[in-house]
């Protein structure tokens, strides 16, 4: 093959590389709008709520208003009847009055009832739903902020294959052309030596003179030639090898982010927010079960939408809108040079010790690091169910609200003693940014730890592979080498 076309091939392998990496930053970039897009759905899907429930609040406060004031009229008729008097007195009322009396009852309660719940709406829900939403915003800044870091190393990975692929491709066309000056200088001895193989009574002593040194010019060139040769053929057969572990960890980290970091990135973004909402809605649930009962077929259909907040399915739903974004790449295939028929980690002795002192030196740092990551697993494990347990709490029950054996004043107070009372919020929401600044800390370090133990575990399982299928690989890969060059690979490598 030509110069020319060599530097060909060259260029549309490394254009083919780039290509694939394009499009895995490409899709980087798009799952990160696909997330901030998501992240201001929800921003804005809390404020349509918020905007919802102040408007149901003003509608509340007005029929509250409406139905003390028709109670109040209706009252003020009756203040100086006879029946009233009566009522006063001992309450034994004809059953019609009584009737009218009860109902005049049941309207004034009813506007209690009206004002408690737009109190709820006012003071409750509507505070839950902003707090929903700078929640949102933070978690998604944090996740962001992972991401980021991820995708940084992703790309190093990247480019560190580049670079030993490069450097393979390199010394593998240093090999080819030792080889070629090889066979050449081969070719001009054995010329020389028929040559010398004439009669010699038909040649002059100055001529055979000039014969021998030309032989033995010849035999020190192929001397040269041969460790020349030697020398590139060992780092052509190093860089594939590194070419090839590098090429097994990048695709062993493609694979985990895209199937495990990524859904762990939404998972981020999602901590919370679904437990959180569930919350806010049953606030409103259970104000509107326990304003009207008879209201409850309609608003089962409500609380089976709650009952379905389901953080999986919902990833699942959200990453199944954007095929495009969030499904792997193929895998990075291994790119032959120049005719190389060797696709694996070569074994054979100039390396093999090599290749065992870094198999045992890998195996070694795996299993620390395996420990190290799992005891960064179990906190960070320990420190997710403390937040679940932070955002899953049951204080959305205000049934409280509803006893009308209380005051008016008793019904505020236990609606400010509840969830929303200063002290309350501010404890919680410290404890809660505490725990979750922790749960971030701990959740980079062990997503760090494992894309290291993913690598080293990629190129140890690969080593192991090779080194563990003995004289049966070294074989052949040598009878595939001896189709070209028999007596060199032997003169390098042994027989």
């Amino acid at each position: 093959m030509s110069t020319p076309s060599r530097f060909k091939k060259d260029k549309e392998i490394i254009a083919e590389y780039e290509s694939q990496v394009k499009e895995i930053r490409a899709q980087l970039v798009e799952q990160q709008k696909c997330l901030e897009q998501q992240t201001e759905m929800r921003v804005q899907l809390l404020q349509d709520l918020q905007d919802f429930f102040r408007k149901k609040a003003e509608i509340e406060t007005d029929y509250s208003r409406n139905l003390e004031k028709l109670a109040e009229r209706f009252m003020a008729k009756t203040r100086s009847t006879k029946d009233h008097q009566q009522y006063k007195k001992d309450q034994n009322l004809l059953s019609p009055v009584n009737c009218w009396y009860l109902l005049l009852n049941q309207v004034r309660r009813e506007s209690k009832d009206h004002a408690t719940l737009s109190d709820i709406y006012l003071n409750n829900v509507i505070m839950r739903f902003m707090q929903i939403s700078e929640d949102s915003t933070r978690m998604f800044k944090k996740s962001k902020e992972i991401a980021f870091q991820l995708h940084e190393d992703l790309m190093k990975v990247l480019n560190e294959l580049y670079t030993v692929m490069k450097t393979y491709h390199m010394y593998h066309a240093e090999s080819i052309s030792a080889e070629s000056k090889l066979k050449e200088a081969e070719k001009q001895e054995e010329k020389q030596i028929g040559r010398s193989g004439d009669p010699v009574f038909h040649i002059r002593l100055e001529e055979r003179h000039q014969r021998r040194s030309s032989v033995k010019k010849i035999e020190k060139m192929k001397e040269k030639r041969q460790a020349k040769y030697s020398e590139n053929k060992l780092k052509s057969i190093k860089a594939r090898n590194e070419y090839l572990l590098t090429l097994e960890a990048t695709n062993a980290s493609v694979f985990k982010y895209y199937i495990h970091d990524l859904s762990d990135l939404i998972d981020c973004c999602d901590l919370g927010y679904h437990a959180s909402l569930n919350r806010a809605l049953r606030t409103y649930l259970s104000a509107e079960y326990n304003l009207e009962t008879s209201r409850h077929e309609g608003l089962d259909i409500i609380e089976n939408a709650v009952d379905n907040l389901e953080p999986r399915s919902d990833k699942q739903r959200f990453m199944e809108m954007y095929p495009a974004a969030f499904c792997p790449p193929m895998k990075f295939e291994f790119q032959s040079h120049m005719g190389d028929e060797v696709c694996q980690v070569s074994a054979q002795q100039p390396v093999q010790a090599e290749l065992m002192l870094r198999y045992q030196q890998l195996q070694s740092r795996l299993a620390t690091l395996k420990i190290e990551n799992e005891e960064v697993k179990k906190t960070t494990e320990a420190t997710l169910q403390t937040i679940q347990d932070m955002v899953t709490i049951e204080d959305y029950d205000v049934s409280e609200c509803f006893q009308h054996s209380r005051s008016t004043e008793s019904v505020k107070s236990t609606v400010s003693e509840t969830y929303l009372s200063k002290p309350s919020i501010a404890k919680r929401r410290a404890n809660q940014q505490e725990t979750e600044q922790f749960y971030f800390m701990k959740l980079r370090e062990y997503l760090e730890g494992s894309n290291l133990i993913t690598k080293l575990q990629a190129k140890h399982d690969l080593l192991q592979r090779t080194l563990g299928e003995g004289h049966r690989a070294e074989y052949m890969t040598t009878r595939t080498q001896d189709r070209s060059s028999p007596s060199l690979w032997k003169a390098v490598f042994g027989s």
